[in-house]
């Protein structure tokens, strides 16, 4: 566990899902985007989050974006497969088959909508790591799931060998810095907010799992590796040229301005699965505009 741990960290992509514009997954388009990924420097790939559109897939899809993740990224770096639920029994059973195809580790949103409490959230997490011994990242972002799993409740599960670590989107720098207090070693914490990544990676979060990187995965490597060792002026300056970009990437829902603006960049074809929609109109020239300001578009 302490090696995989320490060979996570950095700018960890949580990548699409690329679809044809009949909604069907584009498997030719995924293989590019991930040997573009480890070309440009990205850490990590996170398959199958929130950006990778989980909601909207099917559990074989789900299991097949994983397998063939994995197979393409062929050991080159980490492979982070998305396997949370709002039931335990699914959880587990996405996880095991992570574990059984090969991913690194897994990410483990906390159970949405059933808005369980911290002794259930306790419990869940606690049973996902006894069942499977894959390590394992937690994964809070109370805006999605309805539920804040607490700095306190963290720190009970860090005591579990294969709990690894943390996605924290809450976007709050206090936060990160009451986890750090809490968890001491005993995980690391990684930063699910593009908007105050730096800054949390500069107080001690050991990476971000990043939207943005999907199409700034360069830019977004080189700030996150200054930030994380410590380099204030330079990671300044590299986040002040991706601030716009941030902005402009959360217009929608993500992944609605991701997926439009990898499509305008030529990457993947611009599909995407009701109820997500493609982005509005009149987002289309803000985005546009942070990608060409950046040299991301012409």
């Amino acid at each position: 566990m302490v090696e995989i741990k320490n060979r996570l960290g950095g700018s960890m992509v949580a990548i699409v899902t690329p679809m044809h514009v009949d909604g069907s997954v584009d498997w030719k388009s995924l293989e590019t985007l991930i040997n573009w990924h480890i070309k440009e420097g990205t850490s990590g790939i996170v398959a199958v989050g929130t950006t990778g559109e989980s909601a909207t897939l099917g559990f074989r899809e789900h299991d097949e974006v994983i397998e063939r993740t994995v197979e393409i990224v062929d050991k080159r770096i980490p492979v982070i497969a998305g396997t949370g639920g709002n039931a335990t029994d699914e959880a587990i059973r996405l996880t095991r088959h992570a574990q059984r195809v090969g991913a690194d580790a897994s990410l483990l949103v906390c159970p949405y909508y059933n808005k369980p409490s911290q002794e259930g959230l306790y419990r869940h997490f606690h049973a996902i790591a006894m069942a499977v011994d894959i390590p394992q990242i937690l994964y809070n972002v109370p805006s999605r799931t309805g539920v804040d799993m607490f700095p306190e409740t963290v720190a009970r599960l860090a005591e579990i060998d294969n709990i690894v670590a943390i996605k924290e989107a809450k976007g709050s720098i206090e936060r990160i810095h009451d986890l750090i207090e809490q968890v001491g070693d005993g995980m690391h914490i990684y930063t699910g907010d593009d908007g105050t990544a730096m800054e949390s990676m500069l107080v001690g979060a050991k990476g971000d799992i990043s939207v943005v990187a999907n199409v700034a995965p360069r830019l977004m490597s080189e700030m996150c590796r200054a930030a994380v060792d410590g380099d204030r002026r330079k990671a300044e300056e590299l986040d002040a040229r991706l601030q716009p970009l941030h902005a402009a990437l959360f217009l929608e829902a993500n992944p609605i301005p991701v997926k439009w603006a990898l499509a305008e960049m030529g990457h993947i074809e611009p599909g995407i699965r009701l109820p997500l929609t493609p982005l509005a109109d009149h987002f289309h020239k803000p985005v546009r505009d942070a990608l060409v300001a950046l040299g991301l578009l012409a």
